[in-house]
C-alpha cells in the first residue's frame, strides 16, 4: 500500500500573522520533506475567492513542487474540472509532467460552490458534462498527433495538435462519494479518490462497485483507488490529536461555512467527536494499526493519502510528522 500526504491548501488562519509568501514557502518545505522521507505522493487542493487565500493555482504550485522534489508523485486532489478550459489544462498539466519527469497525476471532481461557478461563468447544471468533456479532452490532447476530438465546452479544431506532450501517460483520477460519481470514475478514469467522509466500509463497497462495473463493461488497464483521510503522528493518540485538532477543526469550519452559506464559528460537540474518531492519529504503531484496517478491507492495491497538512499548525511539527511516517510507517507497507 502506497502512502502519500498533503493536501496543500495554503490557507492563512485569522490567528496566523505570516505572509502568504511564507505560507507558500512552507508548502515547498513540506514538499521537500515528503520527498526526502520516501513517501509516495504529495497533493494540492483547489478553491477560489476564499478569505483565507485557499490555494487557487494548482498548476503553478505543482510546477514549484516539481522543481523542489525529485521522486515523489505530485498531483491535484482535487482540481475543479468544470472551471477549466480543458485544452489549456492539458497544456499546463503536460508542462508540469515534463518538469517533474513524469510524476504528474491529475485528480478532478465536479465541484459544488455556487460562487465559483458563477465567477467563472460555468453553469452549475453543466458540471457533470463539463467534467466528462474535460477528461476526454485531456486524453485526446495528450495522444500523439492532432486532437481528433471536438470538445463540447471549449471549441477548438480537432485538427490541432496540442503541445507539449507529457513525458508519459498522465493518470487522470476522479473523486466523489455518490454512486454516479464513483461509476463515472470506473468508466472514464485511471483511478478514484475516496473522500475522507467515507468509512472503511463505505470505501470498500464503492471499490467493489467499481470492480464490478469495470468487469461487466470489459474495461482494461490499471485502476488505482486513492483513499483520503486525516491524521497525524505523536507520542500517543491524545498527543497526535492535540497537534492536529485546531487545524482540522479550522478546515471543517471552512467547508461547513461554504455548504451552509454563512460563517460557522464553532463546531458542535458531536461533530468534533466524529472528527476525532475518524482521524488516523497516534503513535507510528497505532497509525500502522489503523491503516491495516483499510488494507484488510481493500487489499494492497490502494494508495492512501494520509492528510497531515493543517493550516496554522507549526511547520516543524508537520515536517516531523512527515519524517516519522517515512521512517516508521512507510517501511511496514513497503
Amino acid at each position: 500500500m502506497d502512502i502519500g500526504t498533503g493536501l496543500f491548501t495554503c490557507q492563512r488562519r485569522p490567528d496566523d500573522d505570516r505572509s502568504m509568501a511564507a505560507i507558500y514557502d512552507e508548502m515547498l518545505t513540506l514538499g521537500r520533506a515528503i520527498d526526502d522521507a520516501g513517501l509516495a505522493s504529495a497533493w494540492v487542493s483547489e478553491h477560489h475567492f476564499a478569505d483565507d487565500g485557499y490555494l487557487p493555482g494548482t498548476m503553478p504550485s505543482l510546477g514549484a513542487l516539481a522543481a523542489a522534489t525529485d521522486d515523489v508523485e505530485i498531483g491535484t486532489c482535487i482540481a475543479l474540472a468544470p472551471l477549466y478550459d480543458a485544452v489549456r489544462l492539458a497544456e499546463d498539466a503536460a508542462t508540469v509532467d515534463l518538469l517533474s519527469d513524469g510524476r504528474m497525476t491529475v485528480g478532478m471532481s465536479i465541484g459544488y460552490r455556487d460562487l465559483e461557478f458563477d465567477a467563472f461563468g460555468a453553469p452549475k447544471e453543466e458540471r457533470v458534462d463539463r467534467t466528462v468533456d474535460a477528461v476526454r479532452t485531456l486524453r485526446a490532447a495528450w495522444s500523439e498527433g492532432p486532437l481528433e476530438y471536438d470538445p463540447e465546452f471549449h471549441p477548438v479544431s480537432p485538427e490541432l495538435s496540442v503541445t507539449p506532450k507529457p513525458a508519459g501517460d498522465v493518470p487522470v483520477v476522479l473523486g466523489g462519494a455518490a454512486k454516479p460519481a464513483v461509476r463515472r470514475a470506473a468508466r472514464l478514469a485511471d483511478g478514484w479518490v475516496a473522500p475522507s467522509s467515507l468509512s472503511v466500509e463505505g470505501v470498500r463497497k464503492r471499490k467493489e462497485d467499481i470492480e464490478t462495473v469495470r468487469a461487466e463493461e470489459d474495461l482494461d488497464g490499471e485502476f488505482t483507488t486513492y483513499v483520503l483521510q486525516h491524521g497525524f503522528v505523536g507520542d500517543s493518540r491524545e498527543d497526535a490529536w492535540e497537534r492536529m485538532k485546531e487545524g482540522r477543526f479550522y478546515l471543517d469550519r471552512t467547508y461547513a461555512s461554504w455548504y451552509e452559506g454563512e460563517p460557522v464559528e464553532e463546531l458542535p460537540a458531536e461533530r468534533k467527536r466524529e472528527l476525532r474518531e475518524a482521524a488516523i492519529a497516534g503513535t507510528p504503531e497505532q497509525v500502522i494499526e489503523d491503516l491495516e484496517t483499510y488494507r484488510e478491507a481493500l487489499g494492497d492495491d490502494v494508495h492512501f493519502v494520509l492528510r497531515t497538512y493543517y493550516p496554522g499548525v507549526d511547520t516543524d511539527e508537520m515536517v516531523e510528522a512527515v519524517e516519522t511516517i517515512g521512517d516508521e510507517v512507510v517501511p511496514h507497507f513497503a
